[in-house]
């Protein structure tokens, strides 16, 4: 397994990473157009100079890390072009999206860049997520920025394990979500 850094190649492999990290996915289309605008396709789109990937022995990517690296830029772009993707008829996952951005304009300041991470369960605690955030990072931290943030699911205990024992400070909890920052 290497981690390098994202290519175009990888396009369909990271969309399918960011559906099946859980398992197979059974959403129906609505739902995965919206998990895919919200959490994947701007970064690698956007910023993929910030995105990172878990390749297997074929090269074949079954992880990842993106990024954006400051939150100003990436909510106006995220709104005009990504929201815009989701069918205005479609209110409730349109304002999901919007949801999305909320923790991390409260954190922008001292965590500007904020992250999703997932890997397919069968290359899940092989110690891939540390080598994605230990990359991640470094390569944040070369471009002078002061801290990355992400949010984790409030039930999902083994994620929020995971950030801890990495070192992210819990920055806030809500009800369905829990904030998670660290500087770099």
């Amino acid at each position: 397994m290497t981690i390098r850094p994202y290519e175009s190649k990888d396009r369909d492999n990271v969309r399918f990473v960011c559906l099946n990290s859980e398992g197979p996915c059974d959403m129906d289309e609505k739902g995965q157009h919206f998990i895919l605008t919200t959490y994947c396709d701007y970064f690698i789109e956007k910023e993929p100079q910030n995105c990172f990937v878990a390749a297997n022995e074929n090269d074949d990517a079954v992880g990842y890390i993106i990024c954006a690296e400051s939150y100003d830029p990436y909510r106006l772009v995220f709104i005009d072009e990504y929201v815009e993707r989701i069918d205005e008829a479609d209110i409730g996952h349109r304002q999901g999206a919007l949801n999305s951005t909320v923790l991390q304009n409260k954190y922008k300041n001292e965590y500007p860049a904020h992250l999703h991470i997932d890997l397919l369960p069968e290359y899940q605690r092989m110690g891939l997520g540390s080598k994605l955030v230990d990359t991640l990072c470094a390569h944040l931290k070369g471009k002078g920025i002061p801290g990355v943030m992400l949010t984790v699911g409030s039930q999902n205990n083994v994620g929020q394990s995971f950030y801890k024992k990495y070192g992210f400070t819990v920055l806030e909890e809500s009800p369905g979500d829990v904030a998670f920052g660290i500087k770099l």
